[in-house]
């Protein structure tokens, strides 16, 4: 969507833009639930504002923040990952206008940062994963630990995910195979079909998808198998019921209308670092509706009790952010 001048207006009366991230809007995951925070705090806080794609996010990143700034936005939400080092040079040179930016953390008395903690949402899902792939009297299941994992990208962003998913496999048992690949992209489902089936065929019994609308074609993959498929980002489950084992829901929502609320209040935490994670119900597990009377209680209480244990410190969760990468992930 193109950018154009924006009449000048006290701080808060200015519009927001929320630059979308790889894979675009219409992935039904990332974007898309971020995007309905975005026209929610629009609407209920009053602000004017509009969503900026580009098809070359990554290459274009300097551009379109310089682009949005000189357009006369006071707030710039930036859900691209591999924007980080464009918006903190671009933020020194606007002062004046306010930015958030997701997943990662950058300096700037005018930057807000908001990260999850995905990794805790994602043990939960490697734990569940698991438990469901050992029991073959669930629909589908070799009874074998053998369970997958397919990311956008090989980066830090994305590994989170992947290492909390694994070390959740493990706890429940420690020779738990899972099976990782990455699609290099995050808009291809005809990509994310063709290597979740090549998992599939390989024994694995469920394939966690961490690829935006690559995933989607991840979900179409365990559907046609008779497996099933984790979804990741918004509540996926509905896109194949009964195939779509749960989904690591990841509130982009909530944060895109937190940091709006606080910018039209005039309390926007410049400088700050927002951390959404299972305790504020920034990530977890979907509520499972189409799949909850297929798996035993006894599996579905094991994994509360777990989410209890990561609440109260018990269970440390790998964070690849803080501590780099672990040995168990090669």
């Amino acid at each position: 969507m193109g950018l154009g001048a924006i009449a000048s207006a006290g701080a808060a009366e200015k519009p927001v833009a929320l630059i979308i991230a790889q894979g675009g809007l219409g992935d039904k995951s990332y974007n898309d639930l971020a995007y309905s925070g975005f026209k929610k705090a629009l609407s209920e806080y009053k602000l004017e504002g509009k969503p900026v794609e580009s098809k070359d996010i990554v290459a274009q990143a300097p551009d379109i923040l310089r682009r949005a700034s000189d357009a006369g936005f006071g707030l710039i939400v930036d859900l691209e990952f591999s924007s980080g080092d464009a918006l903190k040079a671009v933020a020194k040179e606007y002062p004046g206008v306010d930015y958030a930016i997701l997943n990662e953390v950058q300096p700037g008395a005018n930057v807000a940062s908001i990260l999850f903690q995905e990794q805790e949402g994602s043990y939960l899902a490697g734990a569940l994963a698991t438990m469901v792939a050992m029991d073959p009297k669930i629909k589908g299941m070799s009874g074998k630990p053998v369970i997958g994992v397919i990311g956008g990208t090989k980066s830090v962003g994305i590994d989170k995910f992947i290492v909390g998913y694994i070390q959740g496999a493990h706890a429940v048992d420690p020779s738990a195979e899972v099976k990782v690949a990455y699609s290099n992209n995050f808009g291809d489902p005809a990509i994310g079909l063709q290597m979740a089936k090549a998992m599939f065929d390989a024994g694995a019994n469920v394939v966690y998808q961490v690829a935006g609308g690559t995933g989607l074609g991840v979900i179409k993959a365990a559907k046609e198998a008779g497996k099933f498929a984790i979804g990741v980002d918004t509540d996926q489950d509905g896109l194949a019921p009964g195939s779509v084992l749960t989904s690591m829901v990841k509130r982009s929502d909530v944060a895109v209308e937190t940091v709006m609320k606080d910018y039209a209040d005039g309390k926007f935490p410049g400088g700050k670092t927002v951390i959404l994670g299972l305790a504020n119900d920034g990530v977890g597990l979907s509520p499972m509706k189409y799949t909850k009377d297929m798996i035993p209680a006894s599996m579905l209480d094991k994994v509360e009790g777990m989410k209890k244990k990561i609440l109260s410190g018990e269970i440390k969760v790998w964070n690849v952010v803080d501590q780099g990468y672990p040995d168990f992930f090669k």
